[in-house]
């Protein structure tokens, strides 16, 4: 048999690896297959990996089998800021899965500006500033005058994708690059963003419902206002805050609240007036759900926006936002026993974005990058090209 082939890495390399890629030694051996004593004997340059434990390696921690041979430790992109709140008051880790997320987006912002620079266009979105002593009404006020879209407009997307895709497009088109996770659950994180003048990004969890994400985009939004980045959990954020994490996290919801479902209109509408003379404080499914695809958001939006112009109660709420969560939770279990087959090329436009994808696909035209270049940036396979650029020319649906 052959002798088999040590790799001469530098170790220092190794563990910046598994660091970055948020794996413990007693995580990284076990999918490694060696013992936690030889991947430490690795890290300190006691023994060396072989070819196929490196390659291993470098599948594991999800970076490219040359990194393991660069002189040093690269400076990896920064991780925003973790706003996420525990009931416990306790701190959280970030996945492994949530970190590939981050230097993903990274990734592909630092591609899109070259790419669009190449090019020679502009960059710069010009997001209207926002600071927390400001009143959240006048602030949501004014990031809906800088996206440009009316409350009629909003009316219109009745679908169950139209408002995520809407949104989305009108984002984009103002320089703000976003993306969809699909490998990180969603009690781990529903949203995140990278602030930037130039290309900020949005990142929402594609595993979310498709209105439950629209929350989490103008949430981020808010970040992005307020020139703070952050992963975040919106939905477990109530109105107090004890804390100045907390008190950004409770502004940013009530500029998305006051974004999406404006108070005025919210307490204009007919059915609001009517449930006011009829019974004030409960609900009826059919009115939650008739508010919900009138502002085109999600019912417990609705519900969170009723609480807070004082139309129902905090144990209705509380009530109802248990039985959400518990149909939320059925829903997702029964989509991963039988999960629902998605085109390859959808998912890609989905993950990726309109812009990010017709930039990469608008550069290959151009043999501004190659078949391989395009490959790696989109993560897929060249026979769905054809495919792509018709989804990113007509406007795939979001989900």
């Amino acid at each position: 048999m052959p002798k088999p082939q040590y790799i001469p890495v530098n170790p220092a390399l190794l563990r910046w690896a598994r660091e970055s890629a948020g794996f413990s030694v007693a995580d990284a051996s076990r999918r490694l297959g060696v013992s936690a004593g030889r991947l430490e004997e690795w890290e300190k340059g006691g023994r060396r990996p072989t070819v196929n434990q490196l390659r291993n390696a470098a599948r594991s921690y999800r970076r490219p089998l040359a990194a393991f041979f660069l002189p040093a430790p690269p400076e990896d992109y920064r991780t925003p800021h973790d706003f996420r709140q525990l009931l416990d008051g306790g701190a959280q880790n970030l996945t492994p899965n949530l970190r590939l997320e981050i230097r993903r987006a990274n990734r592909r912002r630092e591609l899109a500006l070259e790419l669009m620079r190449e090019s020679q266009r502009t960059t710069s979105a010009d997001i209207p500033v926002a600071s927390l002593d400001e009143d959240s009404v006048v602030v949501a006020s004014r990031a809906r005058t800088w996206l440009g879209i009316s409350l009629d407009t909003q009316s219109t997307w009745r679908g169950e994708y139209d408002a995520i895709s809407g949104w989305i497009q009108t984002l984009e088109g103002r320089n703000v690059l976003v993306f969809q996770a699909g490998g990180v659950d969603l009690e781990e994180m529903r949203g995140f963003s990278i602030s930037a003048t130039d290309l900020p990004v949005i990142v929402v969890n594609g595993q979310d419902h498709p209105r439950g994400r629209v929350f989490t985009l103008m949430h981020e939004l808010s970040h992005l206002m307020m020139r703070v980045e952050g992963v975040c959990q919106p939905y477990r954020i109530m109105d107090d805050w004890s804390s100045s994490d907390e008190r950004t996290e409770v502004f940013a919801n009530a500029i998305a609240g006051n974004l999406l479902v404006p108070a005025d209109a919210l307490e204009k509408h007919p059915r609001v007036l009517r449930q006011h003379k009829e019974s004030p404080r409960d609900w009826t499914e059919e009115n939650l759900r008739s508010l919900a695809r009138d502002f085109a958001v999600s019912r417990e939006v609705i519900l969170r926006r009723l609480l807070t112009v004082g139309r129902t109660t905090r144990q209705f709420y509380e009530a109802k936002r248990d039985e959400y969560l518990a149909e939320y939770r059925r829903l997702r279990e029964r989509q991963r026993r039988v999960p629902r087959p998605v085109p390859r090329p959808r998912l890609v436009v989905r993950d990726n974005g309109r812009a990010f994808t017709r930039l990469v696909l608008e550069a290959l035209d151009a043999e501004r990058i190659t078949d391989a270049d395009l490959s790696d940036y989109l993560n897929v396979r060249l026979k769905h090209l054809d495919t792509l650029a018709e989804l990113v020319a007509v406007g795939a649906p979001g989900g």
